[in-house]
């Protein structure tokens, strides 16, 4: 993986053209960018980002952002008990539990990232988590 401005690249290797050639992840829009080396890369894909933002601009697009920051959960029932159970059990909403225990494994995964956790609301002002079940 690469990452310029917030914007994270992977890439692989492609023996048909004896280059590297990566896309942008967590865009609706197609970012991709190739080099021979992992420098050549590296630079291709700030220029990709750059040419992204720019293009955004031009166009009076809005620049995407690479994740928004929400996404849905689906699970089996006996596993939304157990979360919600211990959520409430620690005085949490279930999104503060669940976003609390992913930054925790991704702290793990990626101990030098930058992951912004937010402070969990006292219990009395949150908002209840809105949970979906696939029927």
């Amino acid at each position: 993986m690469i990452e310029y401005k917030g914007y994270t690249g992977v890439f692989e290797f492609d023996p048909s053209i004896d280059a590297f050639h990566g896309r942008v992840v967590g865009l609706q829009d197609v970012v991709t960018f190739e080099g021979r080396s992992v420098d050549d890369l590296r630079a291709a894909m700030e220029d990709s980002v750059e040419d992204y933002l720019e293009f955004c601009v031009e166009a009076g697009k809005e620049v995407e952002r690479p994740y928004r920051g929400e996404f849905l959960i689906r699970t089996t029932p006996e596993v939304h008990r157990v979360v919600a159970t211990a959520a409430e059990a620690e005085g949490m909403s279930l999104n503060a539990w669940v976003e609390t225990a992913i930054s925790e494994v991704a702290r793990q995964r990626r101990p030098n990232a930058a992951l912004g956790a937010k402070t969990a609301k006292p219990a009395s002002k949150r908002r209840t988590a809105r949970t979906s079940r696939s029927t």
